[in-house]
């Protein structure tokens, strides 16, 4: 018998009228080098304001063995839980403008009847497109402009963007499920993957959260308040080229990693994903000195 899809979340009965909107996906579960998605996520909900309209059972969706919650135990007794949360959040942007956000975990079971359910919402909610935010650790240095891979079920819709990649197969998720189901149903829908440099991948790296909310206004027309986000990622800077300059192993690592990259750009390399895998280095390879500025800079931001 087929299940219902509308019967895996709940809807505020006092909506607002929204007229068309974007929907911005930003789901946890799936790769989040440099915790980009999580940094432009916490950004748009803290900053532009939030209010839930759809939330879904996560008990319905969620493995809680495969990632437990975090509890809080306090000398004797549990003091917290913290209680997962897969919901459509209502924000506005500077503008005032209107636009949501699908924020939570990554379903572990029922994609389909989950993207269905999503898909309900964005007839009900009006929304004419949805955006998917993503980031990927690649063999890039942290002194060139971060690359961003674009895709949509439409290609004129990101005809502006460089094609970093040919034909892959990857790991799928439930994001990008989502896309390409809304787009076989006929509807708008895109996404953005931030190249973050590899060996920043286990850190807070402000600098890819913001290209991805700088992707996101571009295709949206949304205008977002991204100082604190610019702020953050000029002290992320200095702070990364003042421990590279302070080890020789690790400037000769970066500076492979500059020819590697403007070779790709002057065409001299077909795809700068391709050349991912024969004789890179890795994040050991920077040293030990770069390995415990990461590990302090991963600690300061949990």
């Amino acid at each position: 018998m087929a299940r219902d899809p509308s019967e895996l979340y709940d809807l505020d009965p006092d909506l607002p009228e929204l007229g068309e909107v974007v929907l911005v996906q930003a789901l946890d579960g799936f790769v989040d080098a440099g915790a980009a998605k999580r940094l432009a996520r916490e950004h748009l909900l803290s900053t532009h304001g939030s209010r839930v309209l759809a939330r879904f059972d996560v008990d319905r969706l969620l493995d809680y063995r495969a990632r437990r919650p975090v509890m809080t135990f306090a000398e004797d007794h549990w003091a917290d839980y913290d209680d997962p949360s897969l919901a459509v959040h209502l924000a506005h942007d500077v503008e005032g403008t209107p636009f949501l956000v699908l924020a939570g975990p990554e379903p572990d079971v029922d994609w389909e009847l989950f993207i269905a359910a999503v898909g309900q919402l964005v007839s009900s909610l009006g929304v004419t497109l949805t955006v998917g935010l993503n980031s990927i650790p690649m063999a890039v240095p942290h002194t060139r402009p971060l690359g961003v891979i674009a895709h949509a079920t439409r290609p004129e819709t990101v005809s502006g963007y460089e094609k970093w990649v040919g034909n892959v197969q990857v790991p799928a998720s439930a994001g990008h499920l989502l896309e390409y189901r809304l787009g076989q149903a006929g509807r708008d829908a895109a996404g953005f993957a931030v190249a973050v440099p590899h060996y920043l991948a286990d850190t807070a790296y402000a600098p890819a959260a913001l290209t991805l909310l700088t992707s996101l206004a571009g295709l949206s027309g949304l205008s977002f308040d991204t100082a604190p986000l610019e702020q953050a990622a000029r002290s992320v800077r200095e702070q990364v080229d003042a421990q590279v300059a302070s080890s020789d192993e690790v400037v000769a690592v970066v500076t492979a990693l500059e020819g590697q990259y403007d070779a790709y750009r002057s065409g001299a390399s077909r795809s700068l994903l391709a050349e991912m895998g024969g004789g890179l280095p890795t994040a050991d390879e920077l040293g030990d000195e770069f390995e415990r500025f990461l590990a302090d800079q991963a600690d300061g931001s949990s």
